[in-house]
């Protein structure tokens, strides 16, 4: 049952994100880096309400917590904290801009190739250790990958880029399991919110005037945002990295049949064979951890 709820999360994350088009298509119309500004703002304000007006205790015992660190601790964790918060600004600029700009297929293939690229840096730098079986299922990811980046090489591209800013992130972040996950977010989206000030004035276009812009982003804040990240943090406190990577093609999966039914855009006899694999792989690569839940129940 404790693992169970890790799983959970990490599930529901990736099922939210699956959405996150409907609400980031009505602002199509709005410069990508001017939804990036927003969003992070809007963000960091509700999230130091929230530490600020009802957890001032946790505030505190982390504050001691990262007191009572070796020189070499604080120093690691600050580089895993700004590093995750830098990945994650490029990775959110550059999902909007494809989502926007070039397809919502484009973006979904991201996070198709996203799983794999995680899987791999999670068994290289983390050392997560793969059976024969989940070695397979990521092989047959990997072939439907080619499958649908064929004659696409545009979407690939921009694919490759997106995902491989998440699945570092997804790597750093599970050395990062010490710090409470909603502070942890709080901070790294306030050095997010900084390190994009300055280029605001310069680069973000006049303030927007129609409110359905700002409930938008509202929705995109709070729902595609805080409480996504969180759960994602949060199940990689228990739940490998390599193993959340694949759990990711969730997301993908509901980008594909909403780009196809809701967006109506064209899909090919190629498509449908390498998502039928994906969705294959992500049974094959957890068959084990499933096999055991019904066992235990």
């Amino acid at each position: 049952m404790k693992l169970t709820k890790y799983y959970i999360a990490a599930i529901s994350a990736f099922i939210i994100w699956g959405f996150f088009s409907l609400a980031l298509k009505p602002l199509h119309h709005y410069p990508s880096l001017d939804i990036l500004f927003y969003r992070v703002f809007l963000c960091v304000l509700l999230m130091l309400i929230i530490s600020l007006g009802f957890r001032k205790k946790t505030i505190s015992e982390t504050r001691t917590y990262f007191m009572s660190l070796s020189l070499k601790e604080k120093r690691n964790l600050t580089l895993l904290t700004i590093g995750g918060s830098v990945l994650l600004t490029a990775n959110w600029f550059i999902f909007i801009y494809v989502m926007n700009h070039i397809s919502v297929k484009a973006a979904s293939f991201a996070y198709l190739v996203c799983p794999i690229i995680t899987t791999v840096f999670a068994y290289l730098i983390l050392k997560d250790p793969l059976t024969k079986t989940q070695w397979s299922a990521v092989g047959l990811s990997l072939f439907s990958c080619f499958l649908l980046g064929y004659g696409h090489f545009q979407d690939v591209f921009y694919s490759l880029i997106v995902a491989a800013t998440y699945a570092l992130y997804l790597v750093i972040q599970k050395r990062n399991t010490q710090i409470d996950k909603f502070l942890l977010l709080t901070i790294q989206l306030i050095i997010t919110a900084i390190v994009l000030l300055p280029f605001y004035p310069f680069y973000s276009g006049s303030i927007p005037e129609a409110p359905s812009f700002y409930v938008y982003l509202l929705i995109i804040a709070v729902v595609f945002t805080i409480v996504p990240l969180f759960l994602n943090l949060y199940a990689l406190k228990e739940v490998n990295s390599s193993t959340v990577g694949i759990l990711l093609y969730i997301n993908p999966l509901i980008n594909f049949f909403m780009a196809v039914f809701y967006y109506k855009e064209p899909i090919s006899a190629f498509q449908i064979v390498a998502y039928t694999l994906i969705l294959i792989s992500i049974i094959i690569f957890n068959y084990k951890i499933l096999i055991h839940k019904k066992t235990a129940s």
